[in-house]
């Protein structure tokens, strides 16, 4: 071909369609811009926070794998690749203890503190008044603004030595009933604390979800004589599945992390056999013990377990034909 041959373009193609097509995506930015700018500026500080807060932090994680000392800091703490996850690998028996009273905490509390939310929404919605309704779901929905150690406090008052409940026992003769601070009954005990504080506020997902289940549905339900259980079999639980297998994903992956807080205000009675936990195991060696290193590998596998959990509950919902936490 000589130089002074020209190319031409092929048959059919439109030079300018790149530019043409960049030039439509930029349309497409400028206006989705115009149209969420308020939204996209009110999500700014949000956006700061989760940065600071829960991203630059994993940084930190590198405290795992060094022999950390606070007063050297990250750069100046020795470099001590794996030993500090001896603790897991070699069966601490601190350790041990702690991971077996959390898988025992987490399965009961999957097994019966799960389930309640979905059984109270089905409740509820089957309350025609209105009125009554409303002012239920408000009384059910004030436990969960209760800190922590209003709970604690208030179950104390209720069932401990001294409480309301052995005070009427004595006062029947009837002698007394030991709850609190009997290490036998302290994973009872916290189950019932998160069951009284939580269910109720954790009913509101599952109402959304039932509000949008089509009532044609139940009406050719009934048409086909379908009782009150099997349009609960068939209609109600199919519609609200996702939303259950959503959530239980989620829960999924924050198993290994049970109640800090409400453990920790409890742990003096019953004595850390009984109710040490990962978190408080963390929190016992890290904080108070100093060995911040091996406290850091600990949190380190519990997040990696975690999010293995959540890969694979999530691969199982896409076998089952659920979208999960996100599709495919």
């Amino acid at each position: 071909m000589s130089s002074g041959t020209k190319v031409r373009p092929r048959a059919g193609a439109d030079p300018g369609a790149p530019a043409a097509r960049e030039t439509s995506v930029r349309g497409q930015l400028a206006a989705r811009w115009h149209r969420d700018r308020v939204l996209l500026v009110l999500a700014v500080p949000g956006v700061i926070v989760l940065v600071l807060f829960h991203y630059l932090p994993l940084l930190g994680n590198v405290i795992a794998f060094q022999d950390y000392q606070p007063f050297l800091g990250i750069s100046g703490s020795d470099f001590v690749g794996l030993s500090n996850f001896s603790v897991i690998f070699n069966g601490d028996p601190e350790f041990l203890n702690a991971l077996v009273n959390t898988l025992i905490i987490t399965m009961v509390q999957v097994l019966f503190v799960f389930p309640l939310p979905i059984a109270l929404a089905l409740v509820l919605n089957t309350m025609l008044n209105e009125r009554a309704k409303r002012l239920t779901q408000s009384i059910l929905y004030l436990p969960h603004f209760l800190s922590w150690v209003i709970v604690v406090a208030l179950f104390q008052q209720m069932f401990g030595n001294g409480g309301m409940l052995n005070e009427w026992l004595r006062s029947a003769d009837l002698g007394t009933f030991q709850i609190i601070g009997v290490p036998e009954l302290f994973k009872l005990l916290i189950t019932s604390q998160v069951i009284w504080k939580d269910t109720g506020w954790s009913t509101i997902i599952f109402l959304a979800a039932l509000s949008k289940v089509d009532l044609n549905l139940y009406e050719a339900a009934a048409i086909d004589r379908a009782g009150p259980l099997r349009q609960l079999w068939h209609v109600t639980l199919p519609a609200i599945r996702p939303v259950i297998v959503l959530l239980l994903i989620l829960r999924l992956g924050d198993s290994l992390t049970v109640g800090f807080e409400q453990i920790l205000l409890q742990q003096g009675p019953v004595g850390a056999q009984a109710s040490e936990v990962l978190d408080t195991y963390v929190y016992n060696n890290g904080i108070i013990g100093g060995n911040w290193g091996v406290s850091a590998a600990v949190g380190l596998v519990k997040g990696v377990v975690g999010v293995v959990l959540v890969l694979g509950a999530n691969r199982l919902a896409h076998a089952m034909g659920e979208r999960g936490v996100y599709s495919k």
